[in-house]
């Protein structure tokens, strides 16, 4: 899986599809698209980068915004692991290269159907950083998704992560 994409429960068929002529547009013609078994939950595996696909569904909702109608976020994801507090860190440790010693972070964990602890997670990831950490305005998310037994991370920029309906209402204004 690299993207996971959110949408209203009982329309995920429908996401699915629309995921499916977005990545098709793009070039990637046999994605694979899976709804999970949590309400509203798509995993996408694609051929197709991150800033690719970012930058294409922005533009559709720059010109068509009626054109995505079920798709409501749309994460990034950069590895996998367990979900498990070690394997964890250890994805995250790969990707937290990219953070210059100058530029500030948070952590978000977004979790599903698991009760592992969220605080741990954070404090393990945040004390191998010396950067700065910024709730309000961070330079990168470091982002853990767990969906059950499976997790997630990203190191990625705010506006790499697609919200619709925020993308809809700054038009809209």
């Amino acid at each position: 899986m690299n993207l996971i994409v959110t949408c209203p429960r009982n329309f995920e068929e429908e996401t699915k599809n629309e995921i499916k002529n977005i990545l098709d547009e793009l070039g990637d013609k046999t994605p694979e698209i899976t709804i999970t078994d949590l309400s509203g939950i798509l995993t996408v595996k694609t051929s197709i980068g991150h800033d690719s696909i970012i930058r294409k569904i922005k533009q559709i909702l720059d010109d068509e915004p009626w054109s995505v109608r079920y798709s409501l976020r749309i994460i990034p994801i950069q590895g996998i692991s367990t979900t498990d507090i070690d394997a964890i860190v250890s994805e995250m440790k790969k990707l937290t290269g990219v953070i210059q010693d100058h530029e500030s972070f948070k952590i978000v964990v977004e979790k599903r159907n698991s009760d592992i602890s969220s605080k741990e997670i954070i404090s393990e990831i945040a004390k191998d950083l010396k950067n700065k950490v910024s709730m309000e305005n961070p330079d990168w998310i470091l982002l853990v998704e767990i969906l059950g037994g499976k997790s997630g991370v990203s190191v990625v920029k705010e506006d790499s992560i697609i919200s619709v309906q925020k993308i809809k209402r700054r038009l809209s204004e």
